[in-house]
């Protein structure tokens, strides 16, 4: 059985669909030349003349426009360059949540190796959370976990600000630090 008509679809589809050349049959015309100069409201024949006579296409760039504008340009690499710059788009990074656990008796050179690694997250920028995990007789100690991640925030102040202070969350106490 055939998917039923989707009258919204199909009005979408058109609306993003850039119309070149023969497909713009409204007139007149805004037109620009083709070194983006104002050339003025003309038929629209007359612009696909000029537009044959220089080799280019004439473009619909803005629709909605009264009158409608179209631009002469060369509409394959007009399309080249929007692929382009969808890509650059899709190339930017996303900011991703971070974790560095440590232990209440974690020594001080592996402390130091987290906060270089906590360095390169925030170089990267995205946004790092760092918790102490609490154990047993260790939930007895928490100012541990507290100079751990006093220490943690000031050798990063310049590197981060703090977006959530050290606080405890059950056995852990956990604090959010975002790239400035």
């Amino acid at each position: 059985m055939p998917p039923p008509f989707d009258r919204d679809r199909d009005h979408r589809d058109r609306q993003h669909q850039t119309r070149v050349n023969e497909q713009i049959r409204i007139t007149p015309i805004r037109l620009i030349g083709p070194n983006g100069e104002q050339v003025g409201v003309i038929p629209t024949a007359q612009a696909m003349e000029m537009a044959r006579e220089v080799g280019q296409d004439l473009v619909e760039v803005a629709p909605l426009e009264k009158p409608p504008v179209c631009k002469i340009m060369d509409y394959g690499k007009f399309k080249f360059q929007q692929k382009q710059k969808q890509k650059e788009k899709a190339k930017a990074h996303k900011q991703k949540l971070k974790e560095i656990r440590l232990r209440p008796k974690t020594d001080m050179h592996d402390i130091e190796t987290k906060i270089n690694q906590a360095k390169k997250f925030l170089e990267h920028h995205d946004k790092v959370l760092v918790y102490v995990m609490f154990k047993g007789r260790e939930l007895q100690h928490i100012e541990e976990g507290k100079r751990i991640l006093q220490m943690m925030k000031e050798k990063l102040v310049e590197f981060a600000k703090i977006e959530k202070e050290p606080a405890m969350e059950g056995k852990r106490m956990s604090m959010m630090l975002a790239p400035k």
